[in-house]
Formats: C-alpha cells, sequence, structure tokens
C-alpha cells in the first residue's frame, strides 16, 4: 500500500502520526507540505526544523511539486488535508480512494454558507463524489454534521484528529494532585477572541468571592493580552491570576502535569484543539467548551473531564466548583484523561485504526468494518 499525506505545515501535532505510518509503510508513505511555518507560529514555541526523510516539501523546488503531484495522483491512497483541493480532483474523477482531511466546515451560519459560490464548490470538489470512494476523516466533532448539511459523505464519516504525542511518566504527579493547595488551574492558548480569555478571569472574580483557594496560570500571547490585563486589575484578581506568557512547547507540557485542571474556552470557532490532548495526556483533568472540535470526541462528560456550555461563565464555574469540591475526583478523572489519550487516542492506536480502515476500503468491505469509538471510527452524526 502506498499512501501520501498532503497538508500545509509541518509541525509536532502531526509528526507522531507521521512517523507511525512510516514505521508500518516505510518508504510507502509521504508527507507533503505545502507551506512553510509562519513566523506566528515560530514565536509560539513551532519548530521549524523538524524534518524527517519521508517530508516533501513542494515550496522548495520545482523537482519537489512535481513528485508531489505524481503521488497525489498515483498513491493507493492519499489523505488531503489543507492543501490546494484541485490536487486531488484528478485521482477522484478516477474513483481513486481519497480521505479528506478537514475541521468543521461551517464556523458560523451566514449568508455565504447558502450562497451560489459556496454551494457550487461542495458540488465540484465533493458532492458529485458522494458516492465514490471519497471519504471524509474529521478533525472536528462537527465536521460530519456540517459535510451532511451539504448532501456530502454520506456514511463516510469517520473519527480522526490531531493524535499528539503520549507522556508516559505522569503517574507521579497524578497521584499528587489531590493534595494540591491552592489547587492550580492551567489555561493556554493565544490570546484571541475565539479563545475567551476573559473566562477564566471571570471565572477568579467569582471563585475568589466564594472563598475557594485556587490559582489560574494563563499561558501564551495575542492581540487580546492587554484587554485581559486590564481585566485581572478590574475585577481585582492579580493574587489569583498569573499571566505566564509564551513558553516552547515542552516546558508547556512540563507545566501541564504540575496542573490539576486545564480549562479550554474556545468557541465553536475552534477547529480541533491538539492542545485538549496534550493536557489530558499530562494527566489534566479538561474542564472544556462543548462546541470545540475535539471536546466531544476526547470527553466523556463526568467521566474523564467536563463539558461546559460555550462561552457561558455560569456553566463554567458550576463545571469547576464540582470538581473542586471534591477532589479525590480530580485523581480519578486525572488517570482516565490520561488513559483516554494513551489507549484509545494515541498516535500508534490511531495509525493501526485507519489501517484497518484503509483494508476495508481498498477491499470493498467497508460495510463489514465495525469500529466506533476512537481515531478512524465510525461517525454516524
Amino acid at each position: 500500500m502506498t499512501l501520501t499525506f498532503v497538508t500545509n505545515l509541518i509541525h509536532h501535532h502531526q509528526i507522531p502520526v507521521a512517523d507511525e505510518f512510516y514505521k508500518i509503510l516505510g518508504d510507502s508513505y509521504h508527507y507533503i507540505a505545502t507551506e512553510p511555518l509562519p513566523d506566528w507560529l515560530i514565536k509560539g514555541g513551532y519548530d521549524p526544523t523538524l524534518d524527517r526523510s519521508y517530508i516533501i516539501r513542494t515550496y522548495q523546488s520545482k523537482e519537489n511539486l512535481l513528485e508531489a503531484r505524481r503521488l497525489i495522483d498515483e498513491s493507493d491512497i492519499v489523505i488531503h488535508g489543507e492543501a490546494p483541493i484541485e490536487w486531488s480532483l484528478k485521482r477522484k474523477k478516477q474513483n481513486k480512494v481519497t480521505f479528506h482531511y478537514s475541521e468543521r466546515w461551517i464556523r458560523k451560519f451566514n449568508l455565504h454558507t447558502i450562497s451560489p459560490r459556496n454551494l457550487y464548490s461542495k458540488y465540484k470538489y465533493y458532492f458529485r463524489f458522494r458516492n465514490s470512494r471519497s471519504y471524509l476523516l474529521c478533525a472536528s466533532a462537527y465536521a460530519a454534521r456540517d459535510a451532511h448539511f451539504y448532501g456530502c459523505f454520506p456514511n463516510r464519516c469517520f473519527k480522526w484528529g490531531y493524535m499528539t504525542a503520549v507522556n508516559n511518566d505522569v503517574e507521579a504527579s497524578i497521584r499528587m494532585l489531590q493534595h494540591q493547595e491552592p489547587i492550580p488551574l492551567m489555561w493556554c492558548a493565544r490570546f484571541l477572541m475565539l479563545k475567551h480569555p476573559e473566562l477564566p478571569v471571570q471565572l477568579a472574580a467569582r471563585l475568589k468571592e466564594k472563598g475557594y483557594n485556587f490559582v489560574i496560570n494563563m499561558y501564551g500571547s495575542g492581540e487580546q493580552l492587554e484587554n485581559t490585563k486590564e481585566l485581572i486589575r478590574k475585577l481585582d484578581v492579580n493574587d489569583c491570576v498569573n499571566l505566564c506568557g509564551n513558553r516552547p512547547n515542552a516546558e508547556i507540557l512540563n507545566e501541564m502535569r504540575r496542573h490539576s485542571i486545564f480549562l479550554f474556552t474556545s468557541d465553536r470557532n475552534e477547529g480541533w484543539g491538539a492542545v485538549l490532548n496534550e493536557a489530558m495526556s499530562c494527566g489534566c483533568v479538561p474542564i472544556a467548551s462543548d462546541e470545540i472540535g475535539s471536546a466531544p470526541y476526547l470527553i466523556k462528560n463526568g467521566e474523564n473531564g467536563l463539558l461546559f456550555k460555550s462561552c457561558s461563565l455560569d456553566s463554567l464555574e458550576e463545571a469547576v466548583i464540582s470538581i473542586i469540591d471534591k477532589p479525590e475526583k480530580i485523581v480519578i478523572m486525572s488517570q482516565k484523561a490520561f488513559m483516554t489519550i494513551n489507549e484509545v487516542w494515541s498516535p500508534k492506536q490511531a495509525v493501526n485504526n485507519f489501517m484497518e480502515l484503509a483494508s476495508h476500503v481498498l477491499e470493498g468491505t467497508l460495510s463489514e468494518y465495525m469500529r466506533e469509538e476512537g481515531p478512524a471510527s465510525w461517525d454516524r452524526s
């Protein structure tokens, strides 16, 4: 089997899965990147020096671009991510197996959603292939629903996303979580409106008023940072909210191991949100907005984390208090969060699942494929 993955960037959230594919397929696997890392990601801790023998950078030379186009045309299977959609059109016309790898299509329902131009685009690249060997790998729990809105990928949607590296040295830190005072909560994201950095600050004001012993550490930078600083001052929570700035990814993972709870407050404009994988793999109890793409896939509410109603401070407060009032829950949920990533949503398990799915697709026995949980399982939304 030859498999080619084409996307825009090379970064640490994709490499763990790519490495697992290469272990199985060797030189029959290729990772095509169409763009260099932008400066804002490099400043945010992404490593521009990441390299592997299976990577082809189309932006480096004409020869690389031609080789990439050949692989996309000729490979047995192509996983097509964030890259020019026209590149896979030829193989789809030839009914070759193509998995589109996509976050949700409808971030906001507006006139563009049903504009003639958008509807024609969906028809040209997806709808007319709805009964061919064209499938959707959903990098959001809402991608299948959005695709079905346009009549695309009927009974051809599968759970996917980002499968980050697994941490295997978190058991000791998990055992310490129940005894931490003050209770440490962590928030890590770019300070953007869609990430809602105001919610942890407003939460802090409410928890402080009720007499809880806690600290919220916020990591990152962005255009809303100054507004967040002003809100911290206005609500008088300087003593329990710390702005910690940008850190390299390795340092962020170490910080996650020291925190009991991870707050993920983005709204529906968040695509997947790989930071959720990372936090859970470090033993943090996730408390996440229910409209984040990864949250309904990764979190079983009340078992390995908590979901709150998107953008609702009341719902966020209720979720946080429900767990800090019963610290024994923190240890139980943190263990289950870690197991979810380590055993179900790990890169190795994802690739094994996909290879099983790919075999059924190539052999024409998809109706016999029974996986209902984890990456590459059916999404019947």
